[in-house]
């Protein structure tokens, strides 16, 4: 509506009129000559700034599991509310709202009257389009002074908001305009817009608001602070007789008859609050959304400065789909659950990758994520995203053990070393010499000894093969100074390994040994390469993004391959022997699979790393107050007693049972053989055989269903000694209790 049939209708002559009947006005500096000015030059409309709004997590299938938010709204169309909800809030905000250009006269005269005698502001009397203008204001300042001269009432900042309203209401449709203040407003109980509220206060979208509930929310927009129903039963009570101002409003001015108005007024609210969680506590799987949430901080894909992606985070309106499915995260959190007490002071934790594209698929540890009471570490929640490393949310982690064996086999594979080629080791090792950093500096260490985990005096002859099996620690340090330390550490970079705290590698002659402080995401990484026959693939969480524009952006996978395709074929070869010949015999998975077991120095951690050609999968154990004060020897552990703790007794048969769940329903797919042209054969000293020793190993593998019967048998009586040990520890420990 222009100026022309503002002044037509009379709006600037009553207004004219008005100020100059009141000599108050003019005493606070308001005169006939700069009401005229005001509107009449009006300024454009306010600029508005895009509204905060939710970012919304969903799974690879599409199901949302968190969101973000610094206010919980979700900006919906006119069309999608309910028109009844549109009545409501025009009865009892601005029931002229379509008859006049940006300013109620009636409204206004009678609110200037009463402020004027006042001294200042006492009465209402804006307009719809006025109050849009304030929350726009409201929004738009960038400190709390500017918020509060925003919300000022004076009769300067009413002048403001009157010349904004006027400039809308020339640019906006009515229609537009309403949408825009449904959309701004605040409803209470944490709830910006309708449609956030009628989720929150109803568990309704808004396009199916009923009478009552509209009218209830339209009777929250004046104070909906004092109406929160989600605080105490009084403000619920303020709340209903708010809700029956709004019917009694709405018939009188039409919208609904009397009668109507008094049957709906005799229901209770019916209220049906929806909680809206906002972060990862809440979260259905809270570590991968912690994960999520640091990667969108500091991620330069989704923002050049951190600035501008915590700005970007904080007005949100972006549906983020992401990797994690949640088929493999159920079998993860099972796994793990049904073996490590989330009240243990031993955690473990585990991260599934999907080999090629990098995909997380899974995080899962075995304490709950939030604050624990005190804030202690022994409870059964941590504020760690113990699957992660610090960079997303974790800690320190954990040292790796001998998973970092399989860097150096790779190496030493790449350097032309034969499957059967090895050598005679010691029952003992001091790495005194041999020992160069990628710096070019010397660091052997002639004050530690080595030892393999059988201890002293169990050295003997070991092939690149049987050395991998067997995981022994004394042929992997002598292979280490012979293939060089800095081509192992450049292996273990290329795929993808960096230290959970950041800091620069531990570039020791312990390396191989695992010296270093992992994270399960890291480590599984590392490994899915092998899966991928080589292709290294970083980790990711993000598949793609739709923006508050509608705008899809797609996140591809960010590969290299880190290593010959050949080479890792030939470590898959030797690595799923560690299921049939090595350290995890007898715990395999129904199809094809490789990985390695992980125990540290003293059982300071265990861990075990393993992939399929489709999935890969890593798991750390270790206590939370320390690996070092607190090994994992004579523990309790998810009510088991463990004399001590190795990579294939807890985290191996964690490892089984998560990914023989996750890959229920995926048809397996088999490793490429590798080139026994390029890798086969070779000469380990003292592993030669003779005739006899060959027919002997024919035999022995057509015997190889009996074997398995009496292995079978053997894990059996295992199984019958180890509960007979637990038993014995629990009646031990129930005395104690007694007599004590």
């Amino acid at each position: 509506m222009c100026l022309q049939a503002l002044l037509a209708c009379g709006v600037l002559g009553g207004l004219l009129a008005a100020a100059a009947l009141l000599p108050v006005v003019g005493s606070v500096g308001i005169t006939t000559n700069s009401v005229a000015r005001t509107l009449t030059d009006l300024p454009p409309s306010p600029h508005e700034n895009p509204l905060p709004q939710r970012t919304v997590l969903l799974d690879r299938n599409g199901k949302q599991f968190a969101q973000f938010y610094t206010e919980n709204r979700q900006i919906v169309p006119l069309r999608k509310v309910a028109p009844i909800m549109s009545q409501a809030i025009v009865a009892i905000e601005d029931s002229r709202f379509y008859e006049h250009a940006g300013l109620d006269i009636k409204g206004t005269l009678r609110a200037l009257v009463t402020n004027a005698q006042a001294g200042g502001v006492r009465q209402g009397g804006s307009s719809l389009t006025q109050q849009l203008v304030k929350n726009i204001l409201v929004e738009n300042a960038q400190t709390s002074a500017e918020r509060a001269q925003a919300r000022a009432p004076s009769l300067k900042r009413k002048i403001i908001e009157l010349r904004y309203a006027l400039a809308m209401e020339k640019k906006y449709s009515k229609a537009e305009i309403l949408e825009r203040y449904l959309n701004i407003a605040y409803f209470g109980a944490g709830a910006f817009g309708i449609e956030a509220a009628a989720q929150r206060f109803f568990s309704v979208p808004a396009a199916r608001l009923s009478l009552q509930q509209a009218a209830t929310l339209a009777g929250a927009v004046r104070t909906p602070y004092a109406t929160d129903p989600s605080l105490d039963r009084q403000r619920r009570t303020r709340l209903r007789e708010r809700r029956d101002i709004v019917l009694d409003r709405m018939a009188q001015v039409g919208y609904i008859t009397q009668a109507r108005a008094d049957t709906t007024k005799k229901n209770p609210l019916r209220l049906r609050l929806k909680p809206e969680p906002g972060g990862c506590a809440e979260s259905a799987y809270p570590y991968f959304c912690i994960y999520v949430h640091k990667e969108l901080l500091n991620n330069p894909v989704f923002g050049n400065t951190r600035a501008e992606r915590e700005r970007r985070l904080a007005k949100g309106g972006a549906v983020l789909r992401t990797t994690v499915d949640p088929i493999a995260q159920r079998a993860a959190q099972r796994a793990i659950s049904s073996r490590v007490g989330a009240k243990d002071t031993e955690v473990a934790a585990e991260a599934m990758i999907e080999p090629g594209t990098g995909r997380i698929r899974a995080m899962a540890a075995s304490k709950k994520y939030g604050r624990n009471p005190g804030n202690t570490n022994n409870g059964s929640r941590t504020t760690y995203n113990l699957p992660a490393d610090m960079a997303h949310g974790g800690g320190q982690g954990f040292q790796a053990g001998s998973t970092f064996k399989v860097f150096t086999l790779a190496t030493a594979l790449s350097r032309g070393w034969r499957f059967d080629q090895g050598y005679m080791t010691p029952g003992s090792f001091v790495p005194d010499s041999g020992y160069v950093d990628c710096r070019g500096h010397k660091v052997n260490d002639p004050n530690t000894e080595i030892f393999n985990a059988g201890g002293e005096g169990s050295g003997g002859p070991y092939s690149l093969s049987t050395g991998t099996w067997k995981s022994v620690n004394i042929f992997y340090m002598m292979l280490e100074q012979r293939v060089g330390l800095c081509r192992v550490v450049r292996t273990a970079k290329a795929l993808g390994i960096v230290r959970a705290d950041g800091k620069p590698l531990h570039e020791v002659p312990t390396f191989t040994l695992g010296a270093n402080e992992m994270d399960p995401v890291t480590v599984a990484g590392a490994f899915a390469a092998f899966g991928a026959r080589g292709r290294y693939c970083r980790p990711m969480a993000i598949s793609d993004i739709v923006e508050r524009n509608g705008r899809r952006i797609q996140v591809p996978p960010s590969c290299d391959q880190a290593i010959d395709r050949g080479v890792a074929d030939a470590v898959n070869h030797i690595l799923t022997g560690v299921f049939t010949k090595g350290t995890m015999t007898g715990q395999g998975i129904d199809r094809e699979a490789a990985g390695k077991t992980g125990t540290n120095n003293g059982y300071t951690s265990a861990w075990f790393a393993g992939y399929t050609p489709d999935l890969a999968a890593a798991v750390s154990l270790g206590d939370i107050r320390g690996s070092y004060r607190h090994p994992l020897r004579d523990v309790e552990i998810g009510g088991e007693y463990y004399g001590e703790v190795q990579g294939a007794s807890l985290p191996g048969p964690i490892w089984v049972s998560s990914m023989s769940a996750a890959l229920r329903d995926v048809p397996p797919s088999s490793f490429h053989h590798p080139d026994m042209g390029r890798f086969g054969g070779g000469h380990t000293p003292g592993l030669e055989k003779d005739e006899k020793d060959k027919k002997a190993e024919e035999a022995g593998r057509r015997a190889g269903e009996r074997h398995t019967v009496e292995r079978g048998l053997y894990r059996r009586q295992r199984i019958f000694l180890r509960e007979r040990q637990n038993r014995r520890y629990r009646e031990w420990r129930r005395w104690m209790d007694d007599r004590w």
